[in-house]
């Protein structure tokens, strides 16, 4: 894999983030659910999820459906996110290449966008789950479910192949777990965290990183 990372030169590139812990230095989510949630029961299913007993639809779906917050009340906690100072960085040094990253998400599009746009980052096309308020409660949908597969609520791995030019390279930056499947079907994958240790059991080549720094400064190198 780092061989092909190293001799990209003027090939074609599809680059692909994850947002949670990539993009962001926290798990929105989570934070969200901790705050806003009315009782625990989020933390039961987190754990049922993350032993492979439930998938992430039905995890996200239990889980927003006891949180109660409005628009006004979640905008002012999105505006308390904070990114990785990189990010803004690689999306410039992108756009100079020609190159249009997408974020791939199991986080709901409100959340992302709405992220983004406060922190003056536009133009990036994202692939996530959708949500829409009814007062003070969140409605989610999964526009991107793959029906024969009940592990995501957003396939990512279509996503990847349905926006990867036909010859190009595939990159795939993620962190965790929802990031296990783009990881096995990117040509080319920045790990970090707990994604590490996932893909060292799996036999999945990856290239690690500690924060998008990491990434910047490799990309800058080897795209010409």
């Amino acid at each position: 894999m780092l061989e092909l990372l190293n001799n990209i030169g003027n090939k074609k590139t599809a680059i692909f983030f994850d947002f949670d812990n990539t993009i962001t230095l926290q798990d929105t989510i989570d934070s969200v659910l901790i705050n806003h949630s009315t009782n625990n029961n989020w933390l039961k299913l987190e754990k049922e999820w993350k032993s492979g007993k439930i998938g992430s639809r039905k995890c996200l779906k239990g889980q927003m459906k006891d949180v109660r917050v409005t628009k006004g009340q979640l905008n002012k906690y999105l505006a308390t996110i904070k990114l990785d100072p990189y990010f803004n960085k690689i999306a410039l040094f992108l756009k100079s290449k020609k190159i249009k990253p997408i974020i791939l998400s199991d986080n709901f599009d409100y959340f992302i966008k709405y992220v983004l746009k406060t922190r003056g980052i536009k133009g990036i096309k994202v692939f996530s789950n959708s949500m829409k308020f009814s007062g003070n409660r969140i409605l989610t949908k999964f526009p991107f479910r793959n029906n024969k597969c009940l592990r995501c609520a957003h396939c990512k791995k279509k996503n990847i192949f349905r926006n990867t030019p036909i010859g190009a390279i595939s990159i795939y930056i993620g962190d965790g777990l929802s990031d296990v499947c783009p990881s096995k079907h990117a040509d080319i994958v920045f790990a970090k965290d707990h994604l590490i240790e996932i893909l060292k059991q799996e036999k999945v080549s990856y290239v690690p990183f500690k924060s998008l720094k990491d990434v910047y400064t490799k990309l800058r190198k080897v795209l010409k």
